[in-house]
């Protein structure tokens, strides 16, 4: 039997963001992948929000997704467009990329770390003792693994096996989605009406066209043929164009639900096996992303027996209120795709709002991600946000607070006088930057801040103390966060 500190099953982009997160740790992580390699047939889902975006800068991989993607102005609220090319950020932008390319880009990378991946498999069943996981898997093979994270979808084996309950809405609504050709030219543009979004969109080769179809009627529980996709366009469109040769089809529905806990002992979710909601705005692959990035350190640390079992369930406090209101949102975004002469004018009142600055910005926040705050206590406006990527100037030159976090590893910044914190009991965990920095600190959707003398910068970016001209409290956050102040190894055990 094969064991492993970490065992993910799910090699999609919140499976591989994980591994990696966890590589660069230098933890041994493997993935458990029921596709034979990573090759994902036709384009699926696509696009990265800004919060996104970052996260990848702060892993120094952001270009090789914008290399391939198109930025785009495309978060909307009914037929409005929430341009945020005004927010203090880098990446003021939605990225559009299929996923097809963004788990290729993955894939490759994780490579370079690297990462143990299991081709072919599934698994089948779990148990988990007081010191790890057994993991069966398909084909009469097993892994040992001191954590177990389910990252395979809504139908998660995993969350299943853990015994998680996955409470919500049943579906009211499915849609199909599907590349195919077609013996006509389809019309462009969206449409809506009292069922909700349709469309058709010739792909970059010219020749494959990408269908997305309300159906009228909610969908059964298998696999949707051509016939299924015939029916729902000619509903519609009164055609269904001459479809055929169809690389994949798809269905989805508006179903709803968030696991009712995140980890169950040794066992973890992540992205689709912890919540699930229909994909109006297109958050699921970024509040995947960023599940991953929130849990990696943690679990990384707990493996290393730097910090005991008990951060872990912070990624629970964390990330469980995130997915809750993005779920909300995509809730009453799936409602205005649906317009009858009634619901019309509920769609025109909400869109006049979201061209004030104010809703836009307060909007744009909760798509983009920009605006999450973690419940850290009472402080400064910046603890348990984003860390702005500030220029910075050091003694070694010129650098961005993201570049600080390529490794994955906390950065106390002192922006003050140089050499003003000791903490040589935490040196090989925590890196001390003394910089400069010259102009405003500024949040999204919050707007300026005042610039503080020092902040500690988790890895995933959020700030976790903020020194406004003494060290007050650094140690007991340094301590919560990167555990106390002894050597590595004190708690193996858990």
């Amino acid at each position: 039997m094969a064991e492993h500190a970490v065992v993910i099953a799910g090699g999609g982009p919140t499976g591989m963001m994980l591994a990696a997160e966890l590589a660069l740790a230098k933890v041994d992580v493997a993935i458990v992948e029921r596709r034979p390699e990573h090759v994902l047939i036709g384009s699926r889902a696509g696009g990265f929000h800004s919060r996104t975006i970052e996260v990848l800068d702060q892993r120094g991989v952001a270009d090789r997704f914008l290399a391939e993607g198109r930025a785009v102005q495309a978060a909307m609220i009914g037929t409005t467009v929430l341009d945020m090319s005004d927010f203090p950020t880098r990446h003021p932008y939605s990225l559009g990329i299929w996923q097809n390319q963004i788990e290729r880009i993955m894939a490759a990378w994780i490579t370079e770390l690297p990462v143990r991946i299991y081709h072919g498999r599934e698994v089948t069943s779990l148990a988990q003792d007081d010191t790890g996981v057994d993991v069966e898997l398909s084909g009469d093979h097993s892994l040992r693994a001191r954590y177990l994270v389910g990252c395979d979808g809504g139908r998660s084996v995993i969350r299943k096996a853990a015994g998680i309950d996955f409470p919500g809405w049943d579906p009211t609504r499915s849609n199909l989605i599907a590349e195919v050709e077609t013996a006509e030219e389809p019309p462009k543009g969206m449409r809506n009406d009292a069922t909700g979004v349709h469309g058709l969109h010739r792909m970059e080769d010219g020749r494959t066209v990408r269908v997305v179809v309300t159906e009228q009627q909610v969908g059964p529980d298998t696999e949707p043929t051509v016939g299924d996709l015939s029916e729902a366009l000619i509903a519609v469109y009164g055609t269904d164009f001459g479809i055929h040769n169809p690389t994949w089809i798809s269905r989805f529905t508006d179903m709803t639900r968030q696991a009712a806990a995140y980890r169950a002992g040794r066992v973890l979710l992540a992205g689709d096996s912890a919540h699930v909601h229909y994909p109006a705005g297109g958050q699921g692959l970024s509040l995947g992303v960023q599940d991953a990035v929130n849990l990696g350190w943690k679990l990384a640390q707990v493996v290393h027996g730097t910090s005991a079992a008990s951060l872990l369930d912070t990624y629970q406090d964390e990330r469980h209120p995130v997915a809750a209101r993005a779920i909300r949102h995509t809730m009453a975004l799936a409602l205005l795709q649906r317009q009858d002469d009634r619901m019309k004018t509920l769609v025109d009142l909400v869109s006049e709002l979201a061209r004030m600055d104010e809703p836009r910005q307060w909007l744009a926040g909760i798509i983009s991600g920009l605006d999450i705050h973690y419940d850290l206590g009472e402080g400064h406006p910046l603890l348990g946000r984003r860390m702005p990527d500030l220029d910075l100037v050091t003694a070694d030159g010129p650098i961005r607070v993201f570049e600080l976090l390529h490794d994955a590893r906390p950065v106390l910044l002192n922006l003050g006088v140089p050499g003003s914190f000791d903490i040589t009991p935490w040196a090989e965990r925590v890196q001390v930057i003394d910089a400069q920095h010259v102009g405003a600190w500024e949040l999204p959707v919050l707007g300026t801040v005042t610039a503080p003398a020092a902040v500690l910068i988790r890895p995933d970016g959020y700030v976790a103390w903020v020194g406004e001209g003494t060290g007050a409290g650094l140690r007991e956050a340094l301590t919560r966060w990167f555990g106390p102040p002894h050597a590595n190894g004190a708690y193996r055990s858990e």
